[in-house]
């Protein structure tokens, strides 16, 4: 594009000026090639010809167009250069106010000089969360970017200020740690975020003072660096500080002071506690008056200490450590007011003994006053021989004052920022850490010295690394859109930076220079002459032999060398430093002690010097030389440290800007801006932008704006991306102006512009193309009445020419028919002749080619015959020729081959390898077979040897048991039933006993065959093993026999079939010991089922039949099913423990009532036995009597065997009562694990032997009952079967009494074998019975002790396991660790040990802390048990006397509800008190409202009622008090646990208002009842008041009903801006502007876009919800209008926040958007909730963008329209207003002033945003329900089946 093109008339650009740096210009005269000069038309219409380099073609910079004015970036500007940055600046800061603007990555802050309301806790809460590049630019803004980026990219951040002094670099990164502390505020109770805060002030008042260009000056460099946890909150943080100015301490220029603390303390000096520092006036003090006036306007120092001392009492500093460090400074304030007194020597002084100041110095400090005047006047200089004392002169001792003061000072600085440190450091693990850097800016002054050198170093290192991002982050845009990367050329410092700090450059020579003895200001200069006198960046003064010129990236500065060597040594006498070592004051002495180099860099404080004693003369030895350390080289240090800091960190950086010298609010001074810009990088961002493509659009964007440039063929394409590659490359001719990324199109500078000036040159066009046709309508409408006037006359006089002109035409056209038909005849006749002639010819002359054509193929196929035949007989020659000779050299070759194959098989047959290798494997598999043949064999002796042990105690077991029951046979007598009982019962367990021993012998003879066979099988391997080596040898023999290719191809076979036999061997192998090893689990098994049988005869527990409910109180209780074990119910009991088994009464209740249905059961079952008898007996027939005396014999054998089993019962009685001794025993000595076993092994023999016993009485007692049935089976069988149909033919005649007593004794005997748990029927006193009664329990309780320590055995071996394997692991580890430390050199290998160690205890230390936590999470969970458990404890013992009454009382509700069944359903619902719990769980804590949506809305609630009143109907004030509680209790459980669930909150809202309603509406008070039909007032309340429980109802609600606009309102919130303000519901109506470096790479990626729908489906959402489960009406009013607050105080905080937004097209979109909602709450018929008054502020903010905005009549409108919006929120609206199109006019400055002067009168509140936080307070009116109790039906989903309707 050449500049013809760009320079033509109309187009605006900037000349410079003197006055104002660069002005505007519009161009009058088009300008083309080769021109001179430029005609230019001022902005005050003054005509200027502006001369034009022809050579170096230096045109004047182009101006943006207006439209770009005011943008909050300046990369988005289309012409970037110095004059549209500095324009653009002074726009936005004077004619808009905002003092914030975004360069790129910059933030520039220009300094307002007034307090503005921008940094209220709302603006932060506004920013939090956002995208920075859809805000206005904020140091919010670049703060929340660094924060949201420390949490996404989990890298540290940096946020870098920086300007000169006055500029606000203070109080931007005051404000930066503010947003900190509030966004990321402390998880815990330390409040760190508040003593970061509070580190400000104490900061303030020690760094900071009044200087000419500010008042509250910072003279040092601080980087706080504040840390954040895992979960981003602040923990901690640290501060470094850099190069005090403690020049300060004892020098001030004019207008200037001293450090605040200093006049804080003076202004305080009245003070009861400051009485004894000696202070006065500031005046008074020659340190702090040398600057002139010792005050501040608006400025209170008192004051100022006050808070001071609040900040040090907030951070830890002790009130001793304060009255030393106020001690201290008043101090220095005494040393500077001492009178030095010369005497008659010049090289000589004094100061005097009754000096005052001298008096108060060294009592202040705790200093010997005598050493201290002598040392102020003398000092001590040695040499190798001796000491000497020298005086000094007056300048001498002045110097040394003013050096110790300055030392003093800065010692104490660093030791408050230690102490400032100590109290923000933090235990915790820093996971990450934001630092803030406030760093002095580019300094030049008239006089420049040490302190501007170092300063401007340290900007010159910082410039570099900002050049250094800036380009790296221009390259990353570049490569991620896949633009081509060309290296931008830009300014770098790194020559300069060496220059200062590189080997031999000016801080070398300085500290070289300080090593000198005689060195001097002027040496150093010189040396810096002849060093770098060649080098660019250094130049020599012209006028001076002391000075040089260091040429920085801001501005060449004049350095003077006189005190640079001084500054740098920081020289303090030794002797002094010694005094004050020697203070009685501990923290005064502390304070000097020595430090090693790397304390002192851990301290922060660059401005630290080292103690050095310089003498006057050269000295040999240095008094100590831990002072050497210069401040250049601690500076430089400290220096490299900060960069490497910053570049491990992403920075942010804020320019700080002072925008005139006088510090007047809002006034702009563009050379004091320009220099500052220059200075502070920010037009070397511009430049690095310029250079590469500073203009970027998305391809969306872009074809909205300049569609118009588009031809309507383009624009129908569907591709919008080559739709604007066409334009772009039709309309920029050089290729080098765009590049196409892959998501946005990239422009040189200048090119935006250029298509703005074509597209209003298109629109130009299109407004001369709408005037055009609109006069040509005009003119259309006057000619068409000419018109119609001349064709009325034209008519007539045209229609007799045309009548004439009809009647030629037809004449003429006959004519021309006749001459047609006659020309058309004669050409016929012509053509037909010539035709004919055409075609005879054509006939003759095809036939003779056709006949040549056909004689040329005949010859040609022929020949090619004779051609076939020969080629073929030619090559079938040549082929067999050729075959021949190839057979002959393959035979050759073969021959060859097989001949030195053959002596190579030869060869390998030879040697024994081949075979071996082939047959190792086998061998080796025989072995291992063999092997494991012995191992089973030794495992098999090992188990027949403890077999057969255990025979042989058992046979001797059971002999001494038999002898034992011989000697009971002959003492015992006993019941005949009885004994025959006992005797099967024996018989059985015999033969159960055959029964195992005979599978025992099964087993043993099946692992005899199984070995036998195992045995076999190896025999046979070991045979075909031999096989194999017999046909190893033979295959030798044959190899040597067989021909070559034979004895290749059968190795080969038979290697085969080889491996496939020993496949096959190897799997039959496997497959028995596959089956041995089934063989030998089976005997296990067999072994293990005897080993229980024999344990556990006749008794299996069924553990189904128990069941542990655990109620809420954490009681163990125990119940049964209604067909459960009375015994298994009893065995839980044992097993849980009597004390808390007592403690439950309804467990005894419960065991009670299954006693007696047990009872019932056997008594039942008895009758039924019984009828059973009587059945049997009729239809028997006895009519033969037996014989007296055969019965007589067989009951006296029986009751023979029964005495001796009696006698064996009574022993078997000892043995238990034995083992229950045991037992106790073992549990009082249990603390001993080997006492434990002896016991339990004691026990468990002894249960065997009972066993066997049991076993044996068992099989007794089944012979005996056998022997019984029998003989009454022969009486049966003997009688006669003729009166078996007469039931009455027995006669009581026929009876004796024999016989009835046999016939009783079986009877008895049958109902023995059925009545089990009536153990009186056994023996007399029921012994026997309970004996086994008790071994069953016995057994039980000792099955359950083999069990659990069994499993507590192997959970020990599991744990030992695991712990060997952590042993073994931790061991590797440490090896492999040893390993490498080997391998490391000695000073490695002690620090990787160190490394080790400290990872190793803080594993352990981690371990630990978890223990901890763990111990006393579970103290917490005891402590709470236990209080429950007291308080059940008092429950109980209270129900306990109460419980008579109780019984009487339900006795008589019982009556009660018994005469009541018969009546209606009353609306009550009964329910047991121990089923509360799970009614609330059923109905409250585990109810999803799902579950009742198809009922009565609010079910829940109508259900509780009808429990409550049932409670009040039978006066139970403890069941109503513990529902009513635990209901409450429940909805606040399942309302934390759904905290984001907005239907559970609103299902639980409606219920709790209907429970509420129902409380009111049956609470029987008159002004309830109004609207209660006669039934529902049947359904009140009768015996209790529960107004105090609607109370608690109605806090509850209000509770809920906040937790639900919380949940609806997160659910909103991020929807609202972009479906309010961003969406585009008028589709083409908003215009795009080009956008800047923030808004095409934000801090995070864009995310969801939400459209006007989904917010309005979202509100439907909410609606149906609570619509459906039966919300108030009135409160989903109320909901919806808070609703509406929340969207109309977000989205009018955004646009008050927001420049992009601010403009008509915008207006009129918010304005369809908000018609929208208001349609919806009509069509919700929610219009009088209020809901739309609340969109108030946000319709009137609409409407205020669309008005006009000129004349003083629209100002007036504005204001009486506006009454919803404050007079800030007005203004800021009108200062953003930002037009779209050149079309638009911007507000004028004259309006705005206008707009302020009309609205003065109202007293509006100064906030600028609205509290979208805020919460209107809730009503929840009374609604009755129209409801009866006695109609609600209860769901079976419910589960509620336990509740009974009364």
């Amino acid at each position: 594009m050449s500049a013809a093109q760009l320079y033509t008339k109309y187009t605006r650009v900037w000349i410079p000026d003197p006055d104002e740096v660069w002005r505007s210009a519009e161009i009058i005269k088009d300008y083309k090639e080769g021109d001179k000069s430029l005609h230019l038309k001022l902005e005050d219409e003054t005509l200027y010809e502006y001369p034009i380099d022809v050579q170096g073609k230096e045109l004047p910079f182009l101006r943006n167009p207006d439209i770009l004015v005011g943008e909050n970036d300046l990369t988005a500007l289309s012409y970037l250069h110095e004059p549209a940055v500095l324009h653009n600046l002074k726009v936005r800061f004077l004619e808009s106010n905002h003092i914030y603007t975004y360069c790129g990555i910059v933030l520039v802050a220009i300094n307002p000089y007034e307090q503005l309301p921008i940094y209220e806790q709302d603006v932060i809460y506004a920013y939090s969360g956002q995208n920075a590049g859809d805000m206005d630019p904020h140091i919010f803004a670049v703060a929340e970017e660094a924060y949201k980026q420390m949490a996404r990219d989990e890298k540290n951040q940096s946020i870098i200020v920086s300007g000169e002094s006055g500029a606000g670099k203070t109080v931007s990164a005051k404000y930066a740690m503010r947003f900190f502390a509030t966004v990321g505020g402390s998880a815990s109770d330390t409040n760190i975020e508040a003593k970061v805060l509070a580190s400000s002030p104490i900061m303030e008042a020690i760094g900071n003072a009044k200087t000419t260009r500010n008042d509250n000056s910072s003279r040092f460099g601080k980087y706080i660096q504040i840390g954040f946890d895992k979960r981003y909150h602040i923990i901690g943080a640290n501060m470094r500080t850099y190069l005090l100015e403690k020049s300060r301490v004892v020098f001030q220029a004019e207008d200037e002071r001293n450090y605040h603390i200093f006049y804080q303390l003076c202004a305080s000096a009245s003070l009861p506690e400051f009485k004894d520092l000696g202070l006065t006036c500031a005046e008074d003090f020659f340190y702090t008056s040398q600057g002139g006036d010792t005050s501040i306007d608006g400025v209170d120092d008192a004051d100022d200490l006050e808070k001071t001392r609040h900040a040090f009492t907030l951070l830890g500093v002790k009130e001793s450590h304060q009255t030393t460090i106020f001690r201290i400074i008043a101090a220095i304030l005494h040393l500077g007011n001492l009178e030095i007194q010369g005497e008659r020597d010049a090289d000589a002084c004094s100061v005097s003994s009754e000096d005052e100041h001298l008096a108060n110095f060294c009592a202040l400090l705790g200093l010997e006053h005598g050493q201290m005047q002598h040392w102020l006047c003398h000092r001590k200089l040695v040499t190798t021989a001796e000491t000497y004392v020298k005086n000094m002169s007056v300048q001498q001792v002045l110097n040394a004052r003013d050096a110790l003061a300055k030392h003093i000072y800065a010692q104490l600085f660093n030791w408050i920022v230690q102490h400032i440190n100590k109290a923000l450091h933090t235990t915790v693990k820093q996971h990450s850490f934001i630092g803030v850097l406030d760093i002095y800016g580019f300094e030049t002054f008239e006089v420049n010295s040490f302190e501007q050198f170092c300063i401007n170093y340290a900007n010159e290192k910082l410039q570099q690394q900002f050049n250094s991002h800036v380009f790296k982050l221009e390259q990353e845009e570049y490569m991620k859109e896949g633009i081509p990367w060309t290296l931008i050329d830009f300014y770098d410092n790194q020559p300069c930076i060496d220059l200062i700090e590189a080997k031999l450059g000016i801080l070398d020579l300085l500290d070289e220079e300080c090593k000198v003895p005689k060195g001097t200001d002027q040496n150093w200069a010189q040396k810096l002459y002849d060093r770098h006198g060649a080098c660019q960046h250094f130049q020599k003064p012209r006028m001076s032999n002391t000075s040089f010129i260091v040429l920085h990236f801001a501005d060449k500065v004049e350095y003077q060398s006189e005190g640079f060597l001084e500054k740098n040594r920081d020289t303090v006498y030794e002797e002094q430093i010694n005094i004050l070592k020697a203070s009685k004051y501990q923290m005064v002495a502390d304070l000097f002690q020595d430090e090693k180099d790397a304390a002192s860099t851990t301290s922060m404080a660059k401005g630290t010097a080292k103690i050095s004693v310089r003498s006057a003369r050269p000295a040999i030895k240095t008094a100590n030389k831990e002072h050497k350390k210069t401040v250049g080289h601690q500076f430089r240090n400290s220096l490299h440290l900060l960069m490497e800091t910053l570049n491990a960190t992403t920075p942010h950086y804020v320019r700080c800007i002072k925008p005139n010298d006088e510090k007047l609010p809002f006034k702009f001074d563009p050379k004091r801006a320009v220099q500052q810009l220059r200075a502070c990088g920010v037009l070397e961002t511009i430049r690095i932008s310029a250079a590469g493509f500073p203009s970027r659009w998305s391809y969306h964007d872009f074809f909205n704006r300049y569609r118009v440039l588009m031809k309507k063929r383009d624009i129908s394409k569907h591709d919008k991306k080559q739709i604007c590659q066409t334009l772009l490359e039709d309309l920029i001719q050089d290729p080098d102006k765009f590049q196409f990324g892959r998501t946005k199109i990239f422009f040189r500078a200048g090119q935006v512009a250029y298509l703005e000036k074509l597209r209003a040159d298109k629109f130009r066009a299109a407004t001369i193309m709408i005037q055009k046709t609109v006069r040509g309508w005009l003119q259309r409408l006057k000619y068409k009445r000419l018109r119609r006037a001349a064709v009325v006359i034209q008519r007539y006089a045209r229609g007799h020419r045309a009548r004439r002109l009809a009647e030629h035409l037809r004449r003429t056209r006959a004519a021309v028919v006749f001459q047609k038909q006659f020309r058309m005849l004669r050409v016929l006749r012509a053509f037909r002749s010539v035709r004919n002639a055409t075609v005879t010819i054509q006939a003759f002359a095809r036939g003779m080619f056709v006949r040549r054509i056909y004689r040329r193929i005949l010859t040609e196929h022929k020949a090619t015959i004779l051609q076939k035949y020969a080629r073929g007989w030619l090559a079938r020659t040549r082929f067999r020729r050729v075959r021949g000779a190839t057979i002959v050299l393959q035979c050759y070759y073969r021959r060859m081959k097989a001949r030195q194959e053959l002596k190579a098989l030869k060869i390998e047959a030879r040697s024994a390898q081949h075979l071996k290798k082939l047959n190792i494997g086998m061998e080796n598999k025989v072995v291992q077979l063999q092997r494991k043949i012995d191992e089973q064999n030794k495992e098999y002796k090992l188990l027949s040897e403890q077999l057969s042990l255990l025979t042989a105690t058992h046979s001797s077991e059971v002999e001494k048991l038999k002898k034992e029951l011989v000697q009971y046979e002959r003492n015992q007598r006993g019941d005949d039933n009885q004994l025959v009982s006992l005797q099967e019962e024996m018989e059985q367990l015999r033969l159960e006993l055959q029964k195992a021993h005979g599978e025992r012998k099964v087993v043993e003879d099946t692992y005899t065959k199984e070995k036998g066979l195992l045995r076999k099988r190896i025999s046979d391997l070991e045979e075909e093993n031999a096989l194999l080596k017999q046909e190893k040898e033979e295959l030798n023999n044959r190899i040597l026999c067989q021909s070559e290719d034979g004895f290749a191809q059968n190795t080969v076979e038979e290697n085969i079939q080889m491996k496939k036999e020993l496949e096959e061997e190897r799997s039959r192998y496997q497959n028995l010991v596959k089956e041995h090893s089934r063989l030998e689990q089976r005997y296990d098994n067999l072994r293990d089922e005897m080993t229980i049988m024999k344990q556990t005869p006749g008794h299996r527990r069924n553990p189904s039949n128990q069941s542990s409910l655990e109620s809420d109180s954490n009681y163990p209780s125990i119940s049964t099913s209604e067909i459960g074990d009375t015994e298994d119910v009893v065995q839980q009991v044992e097993e849980v423990g009597m004390d808390k088994a007592a403690m439950d009464m309804t467990l005894f209740l419960k065991l009670q009532k299954r006693v007696r249905e047990l009872e019932q059961e056997r008594k039942k079952l008895q009758n039924q036995l019984e009828k059973k008898e009587q059945e049997s007996k009729k239809s028997q027939v006895i009519e033969t009597k037996p014989e007296v005396t055969s019965d007589h014999e067989d009951f006296a054998y029986n009751s023979l065997k029964r005495q001796e089993l009696e006698s064996e019962n009574k022993k078997l009685k000892n043995e238990l009562n034995e083992l229950r001794e045991v037992i106790a025993e073992r549990a009082t000595h249990n603390n001993s694990a080997n006492d434990g076993e002896e016991s339990y092994n004691l026990l468990l023999n002894q249960l065997k032997s009972a066993n066997e016993e049991l076993e044996v009485r068992k099989e007794e007692v089944l012979i005996l009952r056998t022997q019984i049935m029998k003989a009454a089976q022969q009486k049966e069988t003997g009688k006669n079967t003729e009166n078996v149909t007469s039931n009455a033919s027995w006669p009581n005649s026929d009876k004796h009494i024999d016989q009835e007593d046999a016939i009783e004794a079986y009877q008895g005997m049958c109902e023995t074998n059925r009545k089990t748990e009536d153990w009186g029927y056994l023996n007399e006193d029921g012994e026997l019975g309970l004996a086994y009664q008790g071994l069953k329990q016995v057994a039980r309780l000792l099955e359950a002790q083999l069990q659990e320590q069994r499993r507590e055995h192997e959970e020990e071996v599991e744990a030992l396991k695991n712990e060997v394997d952590a042993m073994r692991e931790e061991l590797e580890k440490q090896q492999q660790a040893f390993l490498q430390s080997l391998q490391l050199p000695p000073e490695a290998q002690v620090e990787f040990g160190l490394q080790q160690e400290i990872t190793r205890l803080t594993n352990e230390n981690l371990d630990l802390k978890e223990l901890l936590e763990k111990l006393e999470k579970n103290e917490k969970k005891l402590k709470k048990q236990l209080k429950i458990y007291m308080k059940k404890v008092q429950d109980f013992e209270a129900s306990q006397a109460a419980l008579p009454a109780e019984r009487r009382r339900n006795e008589r509700n019982m009556q009660v509800t018994v005469q009541r069944k018969e009546k209606d359903f009353q609306g009550m619902l009964e329910y047991y008190k121990e089923d509360e719990p799970l009614l609330i769980r059923n109905l409250v804590t585990d109810l999803k409202p799902q579950a009742v949506s198809a009922t009565v809305p609010c079910l829940p609630a109508y259900i509780l009622y009808m429990c409550i009143r049932h409670a009040d109907y039978i006066n139970d004030d403890q069941k109503v008090h513990s529902l009513l509680t635990s209901t409450i209790n429940g909805v606040k459980k399942v309302l934390k646990k759904h905290s984001d669930d907005f239907e559970m909150t609103s299902f639980w809202l409606a219920n709790t208002c209907r429970l509420l309603h129902c409380l009111k509406q049956y609470s029987g008070d008159a002004g309830f009842m109004t609207q209660n039909t006669p039934k529902q007032n049947e359904h009140c309340l009768k015996n209790f008041d529960l107004t105090e429980y609607r109370q608690v109802l109605s806090h509850l609600s209000i509770q809920i009903y906040q937790q639900l606009i919380k949940v609806a309102e997160g659910v909103l919130q991020p929807m609202i801006v972009s479906a309010v303000l961003e969406n585009e519901s008028i589709q083409g109506l908003s215009g795009v502007k080009p956008m800047g470096y923030r808004n095409r790479s934000s801090s995070v990626e864009d995310g969801d876009s939400y459209s006007l729908d989904a917010l309005i489906r979202q509100l439907n959402t909410f609606h149906s919800v609570m619509s459906d489960q039966g919300l108030d009406p009135e409160i989903v009013q109320q909901v919806f209008k808070q609703l509406f607050y929340m969207i109309n105080a977000v989205a009018l905080n955004n646009l008050l926040l927001r420049k992009d937004v601010c403009s008509w097209s915008t207006g009129m979109q918010l304005r369809f958007n908000i018609s929208q909602l208001e349609e919806w709450l009509h069509g919700k018929n929610l219009q009088q909730s209020g809901a739309a008054q609340t969109l108030e502020p946000l319709i009137q903010a609409a409407q205020l963008l669309q008005l006009k905005k000129k004349t003083s009549e629209d100002a007036e409108a504005i204001c009486s329209l506006c009454t919803s919006l404050t007079t800030q929120q007005i203004v800021k609206i009108l200062n953003l207003y930002t037009p779209v199109n050149e079309f638009e006019e911007r507000v004028t400055v004259a309006f705005i002033r206008d707009i302020q002067t009309h609205l003065q009168e109202r007293n509006d509140p100064p906030q600028l945003l609205l509290d979208f936080k805020h919460m209107f307070p809730v009503l929840f009116p009374f609604n009755p329900s129209s409801i009866t109790m006695d109609s609600i039906h209860i769901p079976a989903s419910l589960n509620l089946e336990f509740l009974q309707k009364v």
